[in-house]
């Protein structure tokens, strides 16, 4: 029962976390009984956050929700929302797909911010290549976290279709709010991916300009 949306030849992501080259990482974390889960349910209950987040846990919430996003719908009765006809089902699809690529931006938010730098200090120029290595993962992150955010956009729109305006799912309340709050610009990740970005792109030309000679001391005279 995948969805596809109308107007893309794709029906779900595939995988950019890939690009990080992390995808081993992902899989060798995930437990066994992963190979016994089948619906999207399923695998939403595997992802949860930690008191401290570190790069690991990040890798495989993301796992489990890449997961989700590709499995299927499990059968209505076993919904997180309670669904009693067909156009409770499709509105809680449609939030459910929003919701889940509204936690892959989180994530990939947090894991970029564990490589981003805020600042580049003239000291910091005997690991400049290093420093300029971390900052280009993070730019990956931040631009993965873009790229599932014009998906969240989509299923949000679909969500709030003039049809769904009196459909409430109680349940998921707080999925119809992230609906609410997209449509109406509350909820904007691009603005705060882009200010990421920006930030990020001064802080790598400061790097590149970082030279060692500043470090040794001068020729006594």
């Amino acid at each position: 029962m995948n969805m596809q949306r109308k107007g893309t030849s794709r029906a779900f992501p595939k995988a950019p976390f890939l690009a990080l080259g992390m995808a081993l990482c992902l899989i060798t974390t995930a437990p066994l009984k992963a190979d016994r889960i089948r619906y999207k349910e399923e695998y939403f209950r595997l992802y949860h956050l930690h008191y401290i987040q570190y790069p690991d846990d990040t890798m495989e919430n993301i796992y489990w929700l890449e997961k989700a996003l590709q499995a299927d719908f499990a059968n209505p009765l076993y919904a997180v929302a309670l669904i009693e006809d067909e156009v409770q089902w499709e509105k809680y699809r449609y939030l459910f797909m929003m919701h889940l690529n509204l936690k892959l931006i989180e994530q990939y938010l947090f894991l970029g911010n564990k490589w981003n730098k805020g600042q580049a200090y003239f000291y910091n120029a005997p690991w400049k290549e290093q420093n300029l290595k971390s900052l280009e993962t993070a730019e990956t992150c931040f631009k993965t976290a873009l790229w599932y955010w014009k998906d969240a956009l989509a299923w949000a729109g679909k969500a709030g279709e003039r049809r769904f305006r009196f459909i409430n799912l109680e349940r998921v309340q707080y999925w119809q709010d992230e609906a609410h709050r997209i449509q109406g610009q509350a909820l904007d990740y691009e603005k705060i991916i882009r200010r990421e970005l920006s930030l990020l792109q001064k802080v790598r030309e400061r790097f590149q300009t970082l030279s060692l000679s500043p470090l040794l001391p001068a020729s006594p005279q």
